[in-house]
């Protein structure tokens, strides 16, 4: 049944008109654009106990206790939307407790300033009751502005906060809807949501990952970050300033070629880059571009291999990107020192290959200057082809015609091949590993470490038992 998509000012009407929702909003650095929608929908006395904008910075740090190191974060969020929510339990829910749901509704945002030198980016959150006397629940989530104009910003942030507030009294119980209607009104042109987190008694069936992959699905944002731990993590925070060497791979499952790319690649890794524990970084990209055309989505699948690769140690990039060179653009975008990508020379054949590149005026030209950035470089590891042959960089296919520009690239360290690699392993494809688990022959167990075959004896994965 299709849903009916209401308007921004109808929703804010709604919420003015019901009597049980009751709270403050705490709006910095995009003006009061929630608020505004509130009062222009008439009755926002019924809804709103009040508003507040402190921004100038000792406001704020008097406001919510103490200072920031970064007043656009969602640490800062947090502090608002705790001292807000207390503030309004304190006064009011002796008063109206029994009749009321109250809520907190803050966010802290840098939208584009005069010089449109940087980038539009915030954090927005809201913490409410549900149900008048019942304990109170979070859902925070951060986005990239698009628009390249600060009223059109400013308008977007306004709708995304009505939205927000909406979703978390009306479609709390359906979060498939709830992700949808925080679209409401707007578009993947205007904005990204690149991080959603639920918490509370309200969402304690709810997954926060399967969250970060349903904003992938969805278009919402471009990709989605985990630590080794599998918390969610912000880019530009988890990526800030920091020496990046990424594979790219399905790890269906982590195999010993991964490790050995992994540890291969790492060894170079450490001698390339400026190298320290606490400015380097690994990542593992899975990428949902194939699942994305398939008209069934496995869930469950997608956590069986983040899972693997966190206890694996492993930090884990989850993405919509087909091309390489998006992968580079996409970590680019933040403040990274340097980054380096690994790939197998097999994949080296497609990225030198025109006819991937249609879509670009530039072509392949325009594909190398955006995969290739100043800090970027590729290093490459090798296969073994159908013949029994090893192929690294300097034996791939690629077009004659393509040939020199392979050439300037090598001679400038932009692409370099991996030493010291395990040969007795190239023989080892993660399609063979996933037909022996599904036939029930025991030969994948010498493809793939133990603990990780033990792992899915143990969980039934990929089809095993």
């Amino acid at each position: 049944m299709k849903r009916e998509i209401l308007s921004t000012q109808n929703k804010a009407l709604i919420i003015n008109l019901n009597t049980r929702i009751f709270g403050t909003l705490a709006e910095i650095g995009g003006g009061q654009e929630v608020a505004r929608h509130f009062f222009r929908a008439g009755g926002a006395s019924g809804t709103i106990a009040k508003t507040i904008s402190a921004y100038d910075k000792k406001y704020s740090d008097y406001l919510y206790k103490g200072k920031a190191k970064r007043y656009v974060s969602r640490e800062r969020l947090m502090k608002m939307l705790e001292v807000e929510f207390q503030e309004v339990m304190k006064l009011l829910y002796e008063e109206r407790g029994e009749q009321t749901a109250f809520f907190a509704f803050a966010n802290t945002v840098e939208t584009l300033n005069f010089k449109k030198d940087n980038e539009g980016h915030g954090w927005l959150g809201i913490q409410f009751q549900h149900e008048p006397l019942s304990p109170s629940n979070q859902i925070i989530l951060h986005v990239s502005l698009k628009e390249n104009d600060t009223i059109l910003q400013q308008n977007t942030l306004g709708i995304l906060g009505i939205n927000l507030i909406y979703a978390a009294y009306y479609y709390s119980n359906d979060i498939q809807l709830l992700l949808a209607s925080l679209m409401d009104n707007l578009s993947t042109d205007r904005l990204d949501i690149n991080m959603l987190s639920f918490d509370g008694p309200l969402f304690r069936s709810v997954d926060n990952r399967i969250i970060s992959l349903l904003l992938v699905k969805m278009g919402y944002t471009p990709a989605s970050v985990f630590d080794r731990y599998g918390n969610l993590q912000h880019p530009g925070d988890f990526f800030y300033k920091k020496n990046i060497m990424l594979l790219r791979g399905s790890f269906r499952p982590p195999n010993y070629v991964h490790f050995d790319m992994l540890k291969a690649g790492f060894s170079l890794f450490k001698k390339d880059v400026n190298f320290s524990v606490d400015t380097s970084l690994v990542l593992c990209e899975i990428t949902l571009n194939n699942l994305l055309k398939s008209e069934i989505f496995d869930e469950k699948d997608y956590l069986d291999r983040v899972i693997l690769l966190n206890e694996m140690g492993q930090n884990v990039l989850v993405s919509n990107f087909k091309e390489f060179y998006k992968v580079s653009q996409f970590i680019c975008r933040y403040p990274v020192s340097q980054l380096r990508l690994i790939l197998g020379a097999n994949i080296l054949e497609r990225i030198f290959d025109d006819e991937y590149y249609t879509d670009l005026k530039g072509g392949i030209l325009e594909a190398m200057g955006r995969l290739f950035s100043k800090n970027v470089k590729l290093y490459i590891y090798p296969f073994v082809d159908e013949k029994n042959r090893y192929i690294d960089s300097n034996t791939f296919s690629i077009k004659k015609q393509n040939e020199w520009l392979l050439k300037f690239l090598k001679e400038n360290e932009k692409i370099i091949d991996i030493p010291n690699i395990k040969k007795q392993w190239l023989h080892i494809k993660s399609d063979d590993i996933i037909c022996c688990i599904r036939h029930g022959s025991d030969e994948w167990k010498s493809m793939v470490p133990v603990f990780i075959s033990k792992r899915i004896e143990e969980r039934k994965l990929f089809g095993c038992g």
